[in-house]
């Protein structure tokens, strides 16, 4: 679990590092090694992790051949799993937005809004309504395609002010899912007030995308 911010730092790290450590002890299927250095994302010590959870934001210090190490990790078989502010990382390493499934654009809306559960037979989101309604600061996506990915859930835009959106399509997806290479890809873009690491919905949302992006489920 990686949790450098060379961008904006969000208030809620201290909370999803002890939410993440006790999921993986709850569940007991998985260790969870929480730092903000990035000096183990190389191929060596890749090696002793199954997947690689990024609550990152900005540029990250990571030089080339770290970054081809960690792109090469997950193309091999390692799951990766985005939170919030992970696809606000890297702009610079255009490979891992491929990887990830797009990057933030902006954040239109921070509110109470409604989103639709578009698969209710995921691992990440059997648990969950058809709709819901949760308190967010939504984040919005470029470089990010529909047919690109498997979306989980997205948000109702009816429950928004459309006028402030920046997508033509008006397709706001927060949660989606799929395969890089050998690898799993989990990206969830809730998590940005820390009231919500505390709700079990998401924290199972969040376990069970690991798990599944670990191939465990």
């Amino acid at each position: 679990m990686i949790t450098h911010s060379a961008g904006f730092k969000h208030d809620y790290l201290p909370i999803a590092e002890i939410v993440v450590k006790g999921l993986g002890m709850e569940s007991g299927m998985f260790d969870v090694t929480a730092t903000d250095d990035c000096g183990l994302l190389n191929r060596r010590d890749l090696e002793d992790f199954d997947a690689i959870l990024f609550a990152t934001s900005g540029e990250l210090p990571m030089d080339d051949s770290q970054k081809d190490d960690l792109i090469g990790a997950i193309r091999g078989g390692k799951g990766f799993i985005g939170v919030h502010n992970a696809a606000d990382t890297l702009y610079n390493f255009p490979e891992y937005g491929r990887m990830l499934g797009g990057y933030f654009q902006s954040h239109p809306w921070t509110q109470e809004v409604t989103v639709i559960v578009e698969d209710r037979n995921h691992p990440a989101t059997r648990h969950l309504p058809e709709r819901f309604r949760v308190r967010e600061e939504v984040y919005t996506f470029r470089d990010w395609y529909r047919e690109r990915t498997h979306v989980l859930i997205s948000l109702d835009v009816s429950s928004v002010d459309l006028s402030k959106g920046t997508r033509a399509d008006n397709d706001y997806a927060l949660s989606w899912c799929h395969n890089y290479g050998e690898g799993r890809v989990f990206y969830t873009a809730f998590g940005h007030f820390r009231e919500i690491w505390t709700e079990r919905w998401f924290q199972m949302h969040l376990l069970n995308g690991i798990l599944w992006a670990m191939k465990i489920i």
